[in-house]
């Protein structure tokens, strides 16, 4: 499961508050994306759990470069990870990334 948050970049000319709009254009561009990964006890014992933040480290730092700058991208780790080969925990990252980079459509409830 992948969930990704993009800065928002907020136009000028479109004032939302009475406040000066300070640039802050400079300061995102400079934001290096980042990571994080969550890797629960389901998914095994603390060697199993490490194993599988390595090979997931491993795998967005190769992918980091392609998000927009300033984004986070956060990883949990499902229990099937664990037995997963490098291989499918890379065709399953880059799965999850492509549905959370694209655009979401209003869900009904």
């Amino acid at each position: 499961m992948v969930h990704l948050t993009v800065p928002v970049t907020v136009d000028p000319s479109t004032p939302t508050s009475p406040e000066p709009v300070r640039d802050n254009s400079a300061e995102q561009s400079s934001v290096p994306s980042r990571a994080g990964f969550v890797v629960s006890k389901a998914v095994g014992n603390a060697v199993i759990r490490n194993r599988v933040r390595r090979r997931l480290r491993a795998l967005v730092r190769e992918r980091l470069t392609d998000l927009p700058a300033g984004s986070t991208l956060v990883v949990r780790a499902l229990p099937a990870a664990a037995q997963a080969s490098y291989p499918r925990l890379a065709i399953d990252l880059d799965a999850a990334i492509a549905v959370a980079r694209s655009p979401r459509e209003r869900r009904s409830r």
